[in-house]
């Protein structure tokens, strides 16, 4: 039997080999296109094919260790030339548990999605040397096309922290920097199609809007479907019909919008590699649109989802750049949900200090107000935010009792109609009140987190709320007890 303190995903040796008899996730498709990996494949130097699959996505040893179902002892002297994988259904295994396409392998392995050239002019494959295309609108667009491929059939009940990204570390770094830097190409086209009007970009801006409200009280289980319909129709007015240069940018700026909010759909549902997919093509209409302000939301999504699967460093590179791009603007709760995301990140690395500098300045600057310059996606910026996101950065950093006090203050200053932030940041007061000792305030947050849930389709919020539910279960008494039950309740009525 597992632990309760063992990782969300984290199995046992025989269920390990188990599992990697199903294909992976945690390798994708785009590393079969890497020359080096083909090679290692096609001379069967299955320890230079390992360093070579980790060097890339970037994994530790132990994570290619649970995928394949090997020992991280073993995949090292692999690894090292020590040993050799010479049996045949060992081989089978090891290919098909990395996901290894047929076609590739001198083996009889499943059946894969097979990584070919692209078709015509707009990728079909996640596009990982992304990084290295231009960034003018025809890249732009071949993205929004990337980022609506790959649909999950289902939504996990919680997100899978080891499904692995696109781009991660140096190379994220590297796509960001080129954001700032690229000059943006002109967007006019004269082609047959039909002229777009002002007024049906307004009717486009109207829906991402209300498809973000719908989201913040509902969950992005309920939406993503119709932001996917969304981003679709805007790449095709994109793609085929005719607009002025005017035009044209608020049309990249929406497409922008809505693959960020794509993404975050992605996101909130545990899709981490959709999710990123739409992120960056979010960044590349930001550019097209040449209002950084598009830009630097993508960039607080791609942050937050950084720090959440364990990459908090890429969240500070993210933010810091996304500053530094809007600082002359004057949006002051742009740049206040900015430094919250990067404090975040310090918090995540245990740099209290550099996430205290970052509070600061956040909540200076969230007591100005909005201004003119402020973009209105960012509606629920306000002083509630500011206290939930300083209380999640306290109980990151382990000093709970701080951290229960600002989820308090937030909770009665948030956005009334944002359920799911209010719901989160009332599953992190539970803990924060139960880690402190806490223990009636702890029921209190936690019976309040449960209320909210229920008709909130929402995988990261079901994520916090299995957690609570560990604490809870630490804690033996009849109220600890109940609200584990009706904790089992509201997600099994979810999962209905």
């Amino acid at each position: 039997m597992l632990s309760r303190y063992n990782d969300d995903d984290t199995v046992c040796g025989p269920c390990a080999r188990t599992a990697a008899e199903a294909p992976s996730e945690a390798v994708p498709l785009w590393v079969w296109r890497d020359a080096v990996v083909r090679d290692r494949l096609a001379k069967l130097d299955f320890g230079g094919l390992s360093k070579r699959l980790r060097e890339i996505i970037p994994l530790r040893q132990e994570d290619l260790a649970g995928i394949t179902g090997l020992t991280q002892g073993y995949l090292s002297r692999l690894e090292a030339g020590r040993v050799q994988l010479t049996h045949i259904d060992r081989i089978v295994e090891f290919l098909n548990s990395i996901g290894a396409p047929a076609d590739l392998a001198r083996f009889p392995l499943r059946a894969t999605a097979t990584p070919s050239a692209p078709e015509g002019n707009v990728s079909s494959l996640p596009a990982h040397d992304d990084m290295a295309e231009p960034w003018t609108a025809h890249r732009m667009v071949a993205a929004l096309h990337d980022a609506m491929r790959g649909e999950p059939a289902t939504m996990p009940t919680r997100p899978n922290r080891r499904q692995f990204l696109l781009l991660a570390g140096t190379a994220l770094s590297a796509y960001i920097h080129q954001w700032s830097i690229a000059d943006a190409e002109p967007l006019e086209r004269a082609l047959g199609g039909a002229q777009v009007t002002p007024a049906l970009v307004d009717s486009f801006q109207g829906t991402i809007d209300g498809l973000r409200t719908m989201d913040a009280s509902a969950g992005s289980g309920m939406v993503a479907n119709l932001a996917r319909a969304h981003l679709s129709v805007l790449y095709e007015t994109l793609k085929s019909a005719s607009y002025t240069e005017e035009v044209g940018r608020r049309l990249a700026g929406i497409a922008a919008d809505t693959a960020t909010q794509f993404g975050w759909f992605h996101f909130d549902a545990g899709h981490h590699e959709l999710a990123q997919r739409a992120l960056l093509a979010g960044l590349r209409a930001a550019h097209a649109s040449g209002d950084p302000r598009y830009g630097a939301g993508a960039l607080s999504y791609l942050a937050i989802q950084s720090y959440s699967v364990g990459n908090a460093r890429d969240a500070v590179t993210a933010m810091q750049a996304a500053r530094e791009k809007v600082r002359t603007l004057g949006s002051s709760q742009l740049e206040a949900m900015l430094l919250t995301r990067q404090a975040r990140g310090h918090a995540k690395l245990g740099e209290r200090q550099a996430c205290l500098r970052a509070l600061g300045p956040a909540a200076e600057l969230a007591q100005l107000g909005p201004t003119e310059q402020d973009p209105g996606w960012l509606y629920w910026m306000n002083w509630g935010e500011i206290l939930g996101q300083t209380g999640s950065c306290y109980l990151q950093l382990g000093e709970h009792r701080t951290a229960a006090d600002h989820f308090e203050q937030a909770a009665s200053t948030l956005n009334p109609t944002d359920l799911r932030t209010r719901a989160l940041f009332a599953s992190r007061a539970a803990s924060a009140h139960l880690l402190a000792g806490d223990r009636d305030g702890g029921f209190i947050a936690a019976d309040a987190a449960l209320t909210l849930a229920a008709n909130i389709q929402s995988a990261r919020l079901a994520d916090h709320l299995a957690q609570t539910v560990d604490y809870l279960q630490a804690i033996p008494s009849q109220r600890s007890s109940e609200l584990i039950e009706r904790s089992r309740q509201v997600m099994a009525a979810k999962e209905l």
